[in-house]
């Protein structure tokens, strides 16, 4: 009797002992798993949820994850949406734990993204480092930079409305609001 409860007893450590080894040996994995996860797979994974931004400059930009790309966000909240260089994010909240395949971002960068507001003649808003906001109509988009036509809200791009052209570094660019 006294040696089945030794054996019992020893038994019982070296299940409790294996256990401890596995659930290092998970974590571990765990935090290894992790470390390999980056910021593009976490927003990839946000698509479709309701965060809020903060960006470099403090500004805090809330709603709908809609879309990402190569170095870039699409945050929408009605009647807005903000375009977001990723270079221009401090913070981002309401993200899910879990992480995706950053494939499903779309494969241009933020140069293309501009591109098509500028196709399109949308008035903008573009926060910028160390500025107020300006606002506009982006006439070119160029390799590193953009050239604004800053006008009045609600009035159109029209020679008589522009009170200057911008040229604007695009790593100065914070955001990039226009109205649905």
């Amino acid at each position: 009797m006294r040696w089945e409860g030794l054996f019992a007893d020893l038994e019982g450590q070296l299940v409790a002992e294996e256990r401890r080894d596995l659930d290092s040996e998970v974590a571990e994995r765990t935090r290894r798993e992790r470390a390999l996860v980056d910021l593009p797979a976490r927003l990839a994974a946000g698509v479709g949820h309701r965060v809020a931004v903060v960006l470099d400059g403090g500004r805090l930009v809330e709603g709908e994850l809609r879309d990402i790309g190569q170095d870039w966000l699409l945050v929408g909240a009605v009647p807005t949406e903000t375009l977001v260089p990723v270079a221009a994010v401090a913070i981002v909240t309401g993200l899910p734990p879990a992480a995706e395949d950053p494939g499903t971002a779309r494969r241009f960068g933020l140069g293309y993204a501009l591109r098509a507001l500028a196709r399109d003649r949308a008035t903008v808003s573009l926060e910028l480092t160390g500025g107020a906001p300006v606002v506009g109509t982006v006439d070119v988009v160029a390799a590193d930079h953009l050239v604004l036509a800053e006008h009045p809200e609600g009035e159109p791009r029209r020679r008589e409305n522009v009170r200057r052209l911008l040229t604007v570094p695009l790593r100065a660019v914070r955001c990039v609001e226009s109205r649905r």
